[in-house]
Formats: structure tokens, sequence, C-alpha cells
């Protein structure tokens, strides 16, 4: 288990790997954490370790936000040149 404790942001990140993420005796002990960050106003966030590919999901997301970015480019030229068109027609 990794924790991370973000002052500036009163964050505190766990990290937990595929073994720990099924350990109850340290699930449960993660309690003590959430109530102690909890009186200080901080937000706990859990991250536990997955079972797909790291690299191949983070590939995926970046061509698709790529993607993504381009039809909402298409998007704003085409509502700009109808913006244009119609004020010619004024």
């Amino acid at each position: 288990m990794e924790l991370n404790v973000r002052d500036d942001r009163k964050l505190v990140e766990v990290w937990l790997t595929k073994a720990e993420k099924t350990d109850l005796k340290l699930r449960e002990s993660l309690t003590d954490i959430y109530e102690k960050f909890k009186r200080e106003k901080y937000l706990v966030a859990v991250y536990e370790s997955g079972h797909q590919d790291l690299y191949q999901n983070t590939l995926d997301l970046l061509k698709w936000n790529k993607h993504r970015f381009a039809e909402l480019e298409v998007l704003r030229e085409k509502q700009q040149h109808a913006a244009e068109a119609e004020q010619k027609t004024m």
C-alpha cells in the first residue's frame, strides 16, 4: 500500500496492489485512515490496481479524445459558417 498525503489539496491517495485490494484485514484498516482524515476535512481516494492493460487503455483513450476533438472542431466551424451566412442575409 502506498499512501500520499497532499496537504495543498486536502487529498489523501491510497494506492492498493492487486493482492492488497482483496485483503480484508487491510481493507478494514483503511477505516482508521478515513476517520483520521475526515476530521481534518481531507478527501480520501483509494486507487486499486486493475486487470486490464494500462498502456492499451491509455492509448485508446488518447485516440478517442483526438477523434472527439476533431468532431467538435468541425461542429464549431459549421456553426461559425452558419452564423456568418445568417449575418450576410440580414
